[in-house]
């Protein structure tokens, strides 16, 4: 059965992983956040119950609580709480008559082929007891900031940062136009290496020129014997 915002929303109690029941007019006052979810310890409910296990703090100042609701046995609720330290109830509605008071019973694709089963929804029950906000279907990735923001809008309030470090989801920005791209300077070739400036050679001593041979002095020549004249042929006498 469809729900339509403004109109009460359907009084339950149920069994709850924190003990005893929990029944939603006792909450009369507060702004309490039921999700529906198919299974525990599954990959899509998995992320879902993080997400809202880390919302809490940002659900907590806004004056809200939240809720899980599935088929699964109290036993079963618990060991998906202790494992992933969840900090909130999970309820267990084993015929699924809340599940069909809310609409979260009924036929759904999985896997492109028709079943019969939970159908993954949510609902912001408002102070007075009144539908606040219904998500017939629920997408998991970014919900419970989206959960969080739809409360804050309204209550007046500004939206919380979640705990895991997501807050409201970011309005859509238009792409910046691209500006052109600065032309990086042109990267400077290395100069080229000046050969090192040779040392002037040291200065070798001249080598000495070999002194010019003086001719040796002449030895003055022996004197020879002055030759003999040839005596005189004495004439003879008659």
């Amino acid at each position: 059965m469809p729900l339509t915002v403004g109109q009460p929303a359907p009084s339950f109690t149920l069994p709850s992983s924190d003990g005893g029941t929990f029944a939603l007019e006792d909450l009369h006052g507060t702004i309490v956040v039921v999700y529906f979810y198919p299974r525990d310890n599954t990959p899509g409910c998995t992320i879902e119950a993080q997400d809202f296990r880390d919302a809490v703090p940002a659900l907590e100042r806004l004056g809200a609580i939240v809720v899980g609701i599935s088929k699964d046995s109290i036993a079963s609720h618990c060991k998906f709480r202790d494992r992933y330290g969840l900090s909130f109830p999970l309820l267990s509605d084993a015929d699924g008559a809340v599940l069909e008071a809310y609409g979260a019973w009924g036929e759904k694709l999985m896997y492109g082929k028709p079943v019969t089963g939970v159908i993954r929804s949510t609902v912001i029950v408002g102070r007075d007891g009144a539908v606040l906000r219904h998500w017939p279907k629920v997408s998991v990735k970014g919900h419970a900031a989206e959960v969080v923001a739809a409360i804050a809008e309204r209550t007046g309030q500004a939206a919380p940062r979640l705990a895991g470090g997501t807050g409201a989801p970011p309005a859509v920005k238009k792409p910046a136009a691209k500006q052109p791209a600065a032309k990086q300077p042109a990267a400077k070739k290395p100069a080229a290496k000046k050969p090192a400036a040779k040392k002037p050679a040291a200065k070798q001593p001249a080598a000495k020129k070999p002194a010019a041979k003086q001719p040796a002095a002449k030895k003055p020549a022996a004197k020879q014997p002055a030759a003999k004249k040839p005596a005189a042929k004495k004439r003879a006498r008659r």
